[in-house]
């Protein structure tokens, strides 16, 4: 198991070695009772999801973490911005500080209007990618609500929204990452899933998200079975640059300049072990890797820890993090240390682009329909 994981996720593994087996089963009345409280959460909110003003595409997943749904929610509303669609994208904002409002505005226009502790490690860095509207909220029909009052619009993206209820959905997409699969099929915590499997029934499509130089596919025939209930995209998660920055400005270089350098990769992940394998994949040494807990609040010690692992003045290593924490870290980052973030970026089979946009674009269109108004016209 990847270093920065927690340990729980031995336990998780299909093929369970016998020796864990005690463990394992001691988790197992958690997850009834789990389990029994989210048919119920789900049929509570069957009724009671509220509808937004606009369409609501939601971007999600069925297992805890690394399915890569940020990059994908910006691939999405990038696609949907070229056929001129107006778009927002709507967080969570896990790791945020804590704020009495019920939702909002952190960027907009490409510009944060919010420091990261306060917008949320990802919406911070989509900001940077991002033009339109961002806004963040625990309750997402508040954020919908804050949108749509905020600027005309087709389409709200969801991030990571597949597992809250209380706002319908026009469009329902869940991720899948083949490298980690279902795991063993169990829910939290006796396994990764957030919910049972059954939930793909709620789902409009699958999209398999690849990532480059991954591990073998780990989905089972009985994992392959279940996915092929719904239509199925594939699509591929790949390092396109190296960025720096640069006052509040991306900037953007070869990423060449990986090769035979030695690096300290630094990460707060869920997963960190595909960012570990782009980053050998690219020619680069990884002389130390630092994971931090997904979403960590870096402290100045922890900026000494980084400082400390890229050795001294004569021969430094390269310092490469992701792009979510390249936000937080710049803050501690004096311009003569060599800081940089791994870019990822989605990229589709052109079939695969197509078909996901007409989907998403029926479903814009039916709204818009419904409000006597006119959609831009789909181009494929």
């Amino acid at each position: 198991m990847a270093r920065g994981r927690p340990a729980i996720e031995r336990l998780w593994q299909p093929g369970l070695p016998a020796r864990w087996w005690p463990l394992w089963a001691a988790l197992t009345p958690a997850a009834a009772l789990y389990g029994g409280a989210l048919a119920l959460r789900t049929r509570w909110w069957r009724g009671r999801a509220t509808h937004a003003a606009t369409a609501i595409i939601s971007v999600g997943n069925l297992t805890v973490g690394g399915n890569a749904k940020t990059p994908f929610t910006l691939f999405l509303a990038d696609r949907l911005q070229a056929q001129g669609f107006k778009v927002a994208i709507l967080s969570r904002g896990w790791g945020r500080s804590a704020s009495g409002a019920r939702a909002l505005l952190v960027a907009d226009g490409g510009r944060l209007l919010l420091d990261p502790r306060a917008a949320g490690d990802e919406p911070a860095m989509m900001a940077h990618a991002f033009a339109g509207p961002i806004a963040v909220a625990r309750r997402r029909a508040d954020g919908a609500a804050l949108l749509t009052a905020h600027a005309p619009l087709d389409a709200i993206i969801l991030d990571d929204g597949f597992q809250h209820l209380g706002l319908r959905r026009d469009l329902d997409l869940v991720l899948i990452n083949p490298a980690r699969g279902f795991g063993n099929g169990w829910i939290l915590p006796a396994g990764p899933l957030r919910e049972p499997a059954r939930a793909l029934e709620r789902a409009d499509a699958v999209i398999v998200i690849a990532r480059a130089a991954a591990p073998d596919d780990a989905l089972s025939a009985a994992d392959r079975a279940r996915l092929e209930r719904r239509p199925i995209l594939r699509a591929e998660l790949r390092p396109h640059a190296l960025i720096s920055a640069d006052g509040g400005r991306w900037i953007e270089s070869p990423l060449s300049g990986l090769g035979g350098r030695r690096v300290v990769a630094v990460s707060g992940l869920a997963d960190p072990a595909g960012f570990h394998a782009m980053l050998a994949g690219l020619g680069a040494t990884i002389v130390a890797d630092l994971a931090f807990p997904d979403h960590h609040d870096y402290a100045p010690g922890d900026w000494e820890r980084i400082i400390a692992a890229a050795g001294g003045a004569e021969r430094p290593a390269m310092i490469v993090t992701t792009a979510k924490d390249l936000v937080k870290l710049v803050a501690f980052s004096p311009p003569p240390v060599s800081l940089y973030a791994l870019g990822l970026d989605v990229t589709m089979d052109a079939r695969d682009a197509a078909r996901l946009l007409a989907m998403a674009a029926e479903r814009i269109q039916r709204r818009r329909g419904a409000a006597g108004k006119r959609p831009p016209a789909f181009i494929a």
